[in-house]
């Protein structure tokens, strides 16, 4: 919503303003795939690491140093706290460049995933340069950087600013930084802008959707067919798994075991087809989950294992919103119930889970088993029988467990995901 006004405020033409809309919602689609490394390097949780990094005023030793000071080792002992802040320390501008390179590169592939328009990707690939050039990942200055992406990159901070501290901080955090990480021009539309107290109201909505959707070019709507919301799925599974390199193509490999346990069962061709998109985001949800608690090799706590469970329920909140597969947001979420109610986060039974819900359940524990997690290595398939076997009945189906037996003597991998029907895009 800030970037849209202050692209109203400059006059983009229609094209400009549809690709802006689109490179805003689509901005962050990246930064899954450096939250293991952020998280690594700060031992620390990803999500405060870069939400600091907004309310620091870079470049600068000091500012770096204070960074670093006030997120790494964040609850750790005084000692592994200095050790973290003398990594994060030397790696230095550097290490930023390829924690922002990697962000950065991420988004613009799955814009380009999407089939959105050039100036979208290029648009968020770009929102971490500054006007002085002193930003990442290429260090372009000025008119060299694309006017949607120094929209973007005002927006983003501003945003942050103004949930942190209110609109007045964020307006004057703009004017401090105007001419080094931000375009003049910009920040003065920033200002005309901020001059109604009701777009700063507007910001505060109970349901920003609806007022996010209304900046939407009418004249420029993108629209989907079954083939663009395949697309769709498949981009956000690969945003999912890049948040973990413990989770590489997990989410596909859960949609193809669960399509092939499907067929197996001569599923209705209905069910089937919903199956792969229920696969596919099954654990959007864990994008909410920090990257300490996801790839943590020991034993979590009882806290951290609340913040997993939470996870599901994450999926079914932000699915249900989304009318093109809001039909797959129950038994997405519903991956990790067990037949005998013990399961999270809802504890269905076995009667309140219908038989894509339980293909769902059993396709996930396989391709978990059979890929390396930071506490295991990855199991053979006699050993993913061996565990799945003592949970048949209790946890797991039993007609889906035979036809999983099946897959797993074929082989883990199976059929590529069925193409969409329709032909419209």
């Amino acid at each position: 919503m800030i970037g849209m006004r202050i692209g109203a405020e400059i006059g983009l033409a229609d094209a400009q303003r549809s690709a802006l809309f689109y490179s805003l919602l689509l901005k962050d689609a990246g930064c899954s795939s450096n939250a293991a490394r952020i998280s690594a390097l700060f031992g620390a949780d990803d999500l405060d690491v870069k939400r600091d990094r907004k309310l620091t005023h870079w470049p600068g030793t000091s500012a770096s140093l204070a960074h670093a000071v006030r997120t790494a080792g964040s609850g750790a002992s005084p000692l592994e706290r200095a050790r973290r802040i003398i990594a994060v320390s030397r790696s230095g501008a550097e290490g930023a460049r390829e924690l922002i390179e990697t962000r950065c590169e991420r988004g613009d592939d799955i814009a380009r995933m999407l089939s959105l328009a050039e100036d979208t990707a290029q648009a968020i690939r770009g929102l971490d340069e500054h006007w002085d050039g002193r930003g990442y990942p290429a260090g372009f200055a000025g008119e060299a950087i694309p006017v949607l992406a120094r929209v973007i990159g005002l927006a983003q901070t501003v945003e942050v600013f103004f949930v942190s501290y209110g609109p007045e901080a964020a307006q004057a955090m703009a004017r401090e930084r105007s001419g080094q990480w931000f375009d003049p021009q910009l920040v003065d539309a920033l200002d005309s802008v901020g001059r109604d107290r009701d777009f700063w109201e507007s910001l505060r909505a109970e349901d920003p959707l609806a007022r996010v959707a209304a900046f939407e070019p009418e004249d420029r709507a993108l629209f989907a067919g079954a083939r663009s919301l395949d697309r769709v799925a498949g981009a956000f599974a690969k945003v999912v798994d890049a948040k973990s390199p413990w989770t590489y193509r997990h989410s596909r490999c859960v949609a193809e075991i669960a399509v092939a346990i499907g067929g197996a069962l001569d599923l209705d061709p209905d069910e089937l087809r919903r199956l792969a998109p229920a696969g596919l985001l099954h654990d959007i949800g864990k994008l909410g989950v920090s990257n300490r608690i996801l790839d943590k090799p020991g034993r979590l706590t009882s806290e951290e294992w609340d913040a997993v469970r939470r996870h599901p329920e994450l999926t079914f909140r932000i699915l249900s919103r989304v009318s093109a597969f809001s039909d797959v947001a129950e038994m997405a979420a519903s991956h990790h119930e067990r037949l005998d109610g013990t399961g999270y986060h809802r504890g269905l039974t076995g009667e309140q889970l219908d038989q894509p819900a339980r293909i769902l359940a059993v396709a996930d524990v396989c391709e978990a088993l059979s890929a390396e997690r930071p506490y295991r290595p990855a199991l053979s398939a006699r050993e993913i029988k061996d565990i799945m076997s003592r949970d048949v009945g209790s946890g797991l189906c039993p007609d889906c467990y035979a036809a999983a037996e099946t897959v797993l003597d074929e082989g883990i991998a199976v059929e590529p995901l069925p193409a969409a029907s329709d032909s419209a895009e």
